[in-house]
């Protein structure tokens, strides 16, 4: 208990207080991609265009590496030691695989990347494959061994023939291709042989007949045949020796000479697209790799280098769309696989401008350049997709003309607010890659309008108070919500209700209140209005009572309730307050005298851990003379501001003899 001495005092004063970010882009609408591949050697490589897929013999470690279209590595398929031929089946399901060092011909699933059947080949050694006449042929055989031979799958049980070639023409296993545009035609060449051999067969019969044979084809055959190729039409074949220095052209008809690709040293690798244009590659060092030709054009359209690294024998095939080129180059043990989109097709540039912001529900405009080193025709067009909260997957909104000069724009009203994109699309033509660009606008939103009553507003201790949220017009979100945050770091921010407002824009909730309170109302705002928060502040008082013990009576004086003490006796005066951490009481008495009350005490006392104290005045007073006592809490004077100034009720009393 605390002692006091009553005309001890000090007068107290109290105090209440309780863009947008503009985005452009160029280039193709895939680009052009370098990839590490993990090989030991290389032995043929085919694309299969329904599971865009990429397959890649490797005859030392005995795999087949898998990658998609990206260069990433799917699959391996291994224990295919000495691998090396590769042929996808018509219907894009099998790629069948010459396995020499196990005298097996194997079917790949392209769709598991696994193996799913082998074929013994006895002791054949295949090397080479090609698919004609409704069989798989394959050349096979080491030094002083090589022929032809075949497997027919059209019965129930497949069925290897060796020694078909007509006469022991083959050294070793002869390199094989065929086309489609030359059905039951096959034309074998001799692998690494000065000088090149040719010779076509007609298959059809499942027997082949030679047709054609060429020692030195043109007197321009040169040596160490390297690849070869037959032209969709059926017509020709490109053939890529170490010398001459171009891929030479011959017709199936008789092997004459009927034309040249002209590359440079050392041509290694020759594959041509279903739309016939040629890809030509040389294991060149500082010199063009990668050499792309239109049908029957003698200089190349499109170059590519590889640097230091260099184009591996056989290492080049197209996709069955002509869309993309693969290539396998190789720089001592690291190998590599590129991907060229869109490899024949000149460069386009497409830039695209919007305002860094706008305003939703106003016009802007999208504008830009499309332009290439080869003229568009006239009328060249450039679709427009807008991308936004309301059409997150995007909105083809429509095409704009391409100016004479590459230009173009195109208006919009965007109906959404936030980050609106638009991509700008070429969709690119027989000569032109296509190209895409984007550029961002940043929309205002229009402002919503949320209010909640009861602002600054003072409640008694533990009151229940009914808080309403009004929302004004919105697009389509209708949810509002109602949070309460009490004073004090031990209470934390508590969502009290979530909910649709009414017919009137209406949400209601209670809340308790026992500190000073933050109440706030949330809109989180739609794709055509802007998030609103408005907070209110409203005040809690404290519970306060207090009592005065050790009175011999009370009775009515005064027009108050008096409590009447000995002079001999002190009185005790309790208090009992709303505990907070820390928390004092402002302890006051005061006198009445010349027609007025004055304060003679006034002094902060803490609270015990149950928030109550008691503080006995011990001095010898006067007697008939006026007093009263009173507890109260003054914010911050008190040790905290989590309540509203509170003060206590007057306790009056006076001593007699």
């Amino acid at each position: 208990m605390r002692r006091r001495t009553l005309p001890a005092a000090t007068a107290l004063a109290v105090l209440f207080s309780s863009v947008a970010l503009v985005a452009t882009g160029a280039g193709s609408a895939a680009a052009d991609s370098s990839s590490p591949l993990s090989l030991k050697s290389t032995g043929a490589i085919v694309v299969d265009g329904a599971h865009q897929r990429v397959f890649i013999s490797d005859p030392t470690a005995g795999q087949v590496v898998v990658t998609d279209y990206a260069g990433s590595v799917v699959g391996t398929v291994g224990a295919l030691p000495g691998v090396r031929g590769l042929e996808l089946s018509a219907d894009s399901g099998t790629v069948y695989a010459a396995v020499g060092d196990a005298d097996a011909i194997v079917a790949i699933d392209t769709a598991t990347a696994t193996e799913a059947h082998r074929w013994s080949t006895g002791t054949a050694d295949p090397q080479y494959l090609a698919a004609t006449g409704g069989r798989i042929w394959f050349g096979y055989g080491g030094a002083a061994q090589g022929n032809i031979g075949s497997l027919d799958l059209s019965g129930t049980d497949p069925v290897v023939t060796l020694n078909q070639a007509p006469t022991n023409a083959w050294y070793s296993a002869p390199i094989l291709d065929a086309s489609a545009g030359a059905p039951g035609t096959l034309v074998a060449g001799a692998a690494d042989q000065s000088p090149v051999v040719l010779a076509v067969y007609d298959v059809s019969s499942g027997t082949p007949s030679q047709t054609a044979y060429a020692f030195d084809p043109g007197s321009t055959g040169g040596g160490n045949l390297m690849d070869m190729a037959v032209t969709p039409d059926g017509k020709d074949v490109v053939t890529a020796s170490g010398a001459p220095y171009y891929q030479a052209v011959y017709k199936l008809s008789d092997l004459s000479k009927d034309g040249k690709y002209v590359t440079n040293p050392y041509p290694n690798a020759v594959d041509i697209a279903p739309n016939g244009d040629i890809a030509a590659g040389t294991s060149s060092t500082d010199e063009a790799d990668v050499h792309l030709f239109e049908p029957g054009t003698s200089l190349p359209l499109k170059e590519y280098t590889f640097g230091s690294d260099q184009l591996t024998a056989r290492g080049l095939a197209w996709a069955p769309d002509s869309s993309r080129l693969f290539a396998v180059s190789r720089n001592g043990d690291a190998y590599a696989l590129h991907v060229y989109d869109d490899p024949t097709k000149v460069a386009t540039t497409l830039t695209s401008n919007a305002p860094a912001t706008g305003t939703r529900g106003t016009a802007l405009t999208v504008t830009g350049k499309l332009t290439s080193s080869a003229a568009f025709p006239a009328g060249t067009k450039v679709s427009v997709t807008r991308t936004d909260d309301e059409s997150p997957s995007g909105k083809l909104l429509g095409e704009a003309t391409v100016a004479a000069d590459g230009s173009y724009s195109f208006p919009d009203t965007p109906p959404a607010g936030g980050k609106v994109t638009y991509a700008v699309s070429y969709a690119g033509d027989t000569d032109h890659a296509g190209a895409t660009s984007t550029s961002s606008v940043t929309v205002a939103k229009t402002a919503a309008t949320v209010t909640l009553n009861n602002n600054l507003k003072v409640y008694g201790y533990n009151s229940s108070v009914v808080f309403t949220a009004h929302l004004g017009a919105t697009y389509k979100n209708r949810t509002v919500e109602i949070w309460a945050d009490p004073y004090g770091s031990d209470k934390p921010n508590t969502l009290v209700k979530k909910g649709t407002v009414d017919a009137n824009g209406n949400l209601t909730a209670t809340v308790r209140l026992t500190r000073d309170t933050k109440v706030s109302a949330k809109f989180t705002g739609d794709t055509r209005y802007s998030a609103k928060t408005t907070t209110n502040t409203v005040y809690t008082k404290v519970s306060v009572t207090s009592s005065l013990s050790g009175a011999y009576k009370t009775a009515t004086a005064w027009n108050a309730t008096y409590a009447y003490f000995h002079q001999s006796k002190d009185p005790v005066h309790n208090t009992s307050m709303t505990m907070y951490p820390g928390r004092k009481y402002q302890f006051q008495i005061q006198q009445f005298y010349s027609g007025a009350w004055h304060t003679t005490a006034a002094e902060y006392f803490a609270l015990d851990r149950y928030g109550k104290d008691s503080v006995q005045l011990d001095d010898n007073p006067p007697t008939g003379v006026r007093f009263r006592i009173r507890s109260s809490y003054i914010d911050t004077k008190s040790g905290d501001n989590v309540n509203a100034t509170t003060y206590g009720g007057w306790k009056y009393f006076t001593f007699t003899r």
